[in-house]
């Protein structure tokens, strides 16, 4: 082990010379560590402790490696657990507690076995519930756009509500807007 005041002139010789450069890179390299400085002085920490084991060869690239492993670390630990320092915690967006989660995963359920059940449905059907009732034309509008009597979507439309009714019923479904006819 060197004598201290030995130590003290390697290190103010061989390694704070290097300094202005070391933060010049990690700067330009770890754009996302937030505090150079504080990676530097943990470098010249280690280098310090290291040296009093034994020799450095050579002092820069030694200084560099343990610089940009620290910058890594630092960058991972950040990445991995990213936390913010708040200064006034109500204004802090909160979730909204009025919000049925259970309650909307169920209806997003229904909406997908309604969406099933009208896949199901023969084509024209299919096409005049679609106009009719999901993009809610007029029974006048979508008689109009698919050619049609308007007498002939009333009975497509009912036909469809029927079906996708049966449908949704054998699957435990009910309440699912399909009890109105127009």
């Amino acid at each position: 082990m060197p004598p201290p005041t030995d130590q003290a002139k390697w290190f103010a010789d061989e390694v704070q010379p290097h300094d202005a450069r070391l933060k010049a890179y990690l700067r330009g390299a770890f754009p996302t560590v937030h505090d150079v400085d504080d990676v530097v002085q943990e470098s010249y920490l280690r280098i310090w402790r290291v040296r009093t084991a034994g020799p450095i060869h050579s002092a820069q690239a030694f200084l560099f490696t343990v610089a940009r492993r620290l910058a890594i670390d630092g960058t991972r630990r950040h990445a991995a657990s990213p936390i913010d320092a708040v200064e006034d915690l109500a204004r802090l967006p909160v979730a909204d507690e009025s919000v049925d989660v259970a309650g909307e995963a169920e209806q997003s359920e229904r909406v997908a076995l309604l969406g099933e059940a009208i896949s199901q449905l023969p084509a024209r059907c299919r096409e005049v519930f679609v106009l009719h009732k999901i993009q809610s034309l007029s029974r006048r509008e979508t008689a109009e756009r698919l050619g049609l009597a308007e007498k002939t979507v009333e009975v497509q439309t009912a036909r469809a509500m029927d079906r996708c009714g049966e449908f949704l019923r054998r699957r435990g479904v009910s309440g699912l807007f399909l009890n109105e006819r127009d």
